[in-house]
């Protein structure tokens, strides 16, 4: 979906500040730690937690930080976190999914319905936009990996479902359930992705204009500046015209 892999995109050329940085290291060591707490401390044994810590590693996550954060969930001295998603509309009707790891409800709840309200964004209710989305795998190699045949190919016998091929890189979806043994499968044939996780992949898209865009945008931000959220997804379409603007 254009939207989703342009994403990444604008976030990578608004250069994160050392701060933002930093706030993405704590909710990749966060994500570590509670896997590690439902599961095996092992990354080999643990599926979800093995992805976490990829997905870390794959953002210059420092080994010491993703070693402290396996040692805190083995330690018990983890906070109990809650994982809640929050869904709702941002400008324009676009859909919005907030995932959230949270040691407090209450907070979490009242910070993301007033973000949205203070953004020109409306809480809804859960299911309220879900059903716009599905959940899938998803891992992304760089462009020199492969072309789009061979990565094609790598995909398919490695279990995937999907594969979206540009001048950027290559996208690789598969069903939620098989991300760790396809990422695996695919590892062995391509070498290290640049990213592997599970992902809200959009059904349906919204268009959005400059203006809009600039207001999503905006929204989005103030969202991922919570600590306790983890991930934001939208499924806004926009043209490279407008893109290229931002």
């Amino acid at each position: 979906m254009a939207g989703h892999s342009k994403w990444a995109n604008i976030q990578h050329r608004k250069g994160r500040q050392d701060a933002a940085r930093s706030k993405l290291f704590s909710k990749l060591a966060k994500e570590i730690t509670v896997a590690a707490k439902m599961g095996d401390p092992d990354p080999d044994k643990n599926p979800r937690l093995r992805l976490a810590v990829k997905e870390a590693k794959s953002q210059s996550v420092p080994k010491d930080v993703i070693e402290r954060a396996i040692k805190k969930a083995i330690g018990g001295d983890a906070e109990n976190y809650d994982e809640i998603r929050y869904e709702g509309y941002g400008p324009n009707g676009v859909a919005v999914i907030v995932e959230t790891m949270t040691d407090n409800k209450n907070r979490t709840a009242s910070t993301v319905r007033s973000t949205f309200s203070k953004n020109g964004g409306n809480l809804g209710e859960t299911g309220s936009v879900g059903f716009m989305f599905e959940r899938k795998g998803e891992v992304v190699y760089p462009a020199d990996a492969g072309d789009a045949d061979d990565i094609m190919m790598a995909a398919i016998e490695a279990g995937a479902e999907d594969v979206e091929s540009s001048e950027d890189g290559h996208i690789i979806y598969c069903a939620d359930t098989d991300l760790n043994d396809v990422s695996n499968a695919l590892e062995a044939d391509l070498g290290e992705s640049e990213s592997t996780k599970l992902i809200w992949k959009p059904t349906t898209t919204t268009e959005l204009g400059l203006e809009d865009m600039q207001k999503l945008m905006k929204l989005v931000d103030a969202l991922e500046d919570d600590d306790d959220v983890q991930r934001v997804t939208t499924n806004f379409e926009a043209s490279d015209e407008v893109m290229a603007q931002l």
